[in-house]
């Protein structure tokens, strides 16, 4: 189980992490800058910039410095600050390549990558023709060059060469799982059923193994913390992953787009099979299956229509299972947490997050 945390001021608290990842984030992009090509560059600076710092949850820094605090937090927090950082470089890139497939107009309140980089291509005298092109193709570039950033930033993070063997196998397991993830999603995008079970695994390589678990691990194992605190730890991650993604379908239909930052319905009207479109279509009568297909996929959607669709999941019962499939995966996480021996300062955090996750409106 984990070493005793050291009781010194140095031990980064969950609200320093946030402003501590973001100075970390904020003198590396800075760094970039001052090395880039020339003026011809600063459209993406200026779009990763936005990204970045247009108010995101930090969670996977937060789990990450987490992990490290159970192995005990040994060494410089400046390491794990670092790795921190680097999930951050990379979970924008995700974003600005999902945004790329979904098609997505929206981001954080603010234009998507692909959108924002078309609209500086007009500006700057590009044939309005070929703008869409342009922006899809630059932002591909820019989630590229964020995720070969994140490289750089494991690579300057102080790794000693025993944490390094560690710690990148677990990077490249992430990614590969994301990669995984996202390519599941894609597949059952546009095809509505009422397959559950398929609709949670997307859920689970999407977003419980990737924003949860494996950023638990990378601090654990920055800190050495052994096969047991692992194990624990997906024992916690997996369940409150799920709920996390679970949650994240209730908002697609049923949140506050100014706190949301995207309009409502996108996910329907992206055709993604969700969990909760997945118990509506199981359950649903004939009438309502037939116009959930009729209308699951179409761009084209007013609000109308997905009023519809919300009074379907609504009828049918599907909010509320949702609601209580969350609510089973949080106590899920924190029983874990309970049982748990691990230091009071990891356990408090981690259930602040735990709830932070599941009872978010953004």
């Amino acid at each position: 189980m984990p070493g005793t945390v050291r009781s010194t001021t140095d031990i980064p608290t969950p609200i320093s992490v946030r402003d501590e990842v973001d100075a970390v984030l904020a003198d590396f992009v800075d760094e970039q800058e001052q090395s880039a090509l020339g003026p011809e560059t600063a459209p993406l600076f200026t779009t990763v910039r936005r990204l970045l710092f247009s108010h995101g949850k930090r969670l996977r820094p937060l789990l990450c410095v987490a992990g490290w605090q159970a192995g005990g937090a040994p060494g410089d927090s400046r390491t794990v600050l670092r790795v921190a950082a680097a999930l951050e470089l990379v979970q924008t890139f995700a974003l600005i390549h999902d945004d790329v497939m979904d098609d997505s107009d929206f981001r954080r309140g603010h234009p998507s990558a692909h959108r924002a980089l078309s609209a500086v291509y007009v500006t700057a005298g590009g044939q309005c023709g070929r703008a869409e092109a342009h922006g899809r193709s630059a932002a591909i570039l820019l989630g590229d060059l964020l995720l070969v950033w994140s490289d750089m930033m494991l690579a300057d993070a102080g790794l000693e060469a025993r944490a390094r063997s560690r710690v990148l196998p677990l990077v490249d397991s992430m990614r590969t799982e994301l990669v995984y993830g996202q390519y599941l999603d894609l597949l059952s995008t546009g095809r509505i059923s009422g397959d559950v079970s398929a609709a949670l695994r997307v859920a689970r390589y999407k977003t419980a193994k990737y924003t949860v678990e494996r950023p638990l691990h990378l601090g654990i194992s920055v800190a050495d913390g052994g096969p047991q605190l692992l194990q624990l730890c997906t024992d916690f991650a997996i369940p409150l992953g799920e709920a996390f993604q679970l949650r994240d379908d209730l908002l697609g239909l049923f949140g506050d787009p100014a706190q949301t930052g995207k309009p409502v319905g996108d996910d329907f009207r992206e055709g993604k099979a969700t969990v909760l479109l997945a118990l509506a279509f199981r359950d649903a009568p004939r009438a309502d299956r037939r116009l959930l297909q009729a209308l699951f996929g179409r761009p084209d959607l007013k609000a109308e229509d997905i009023d519809q669709v919300r009074t379907i999941l609504e009828t049918t019962g599907a909010r509320h299972r949702v609601d209580k499939m969350i609510a089973s995966r949080r106590d899920t996480a924190l029983a874990t947490l309970e049982t748990a021996d691990l230091p009071q300062n990891v356990t408090e955090t981690l259930s602040q997050l735990v709830w932070m996750a599941t009872e978010r409106n953004t």
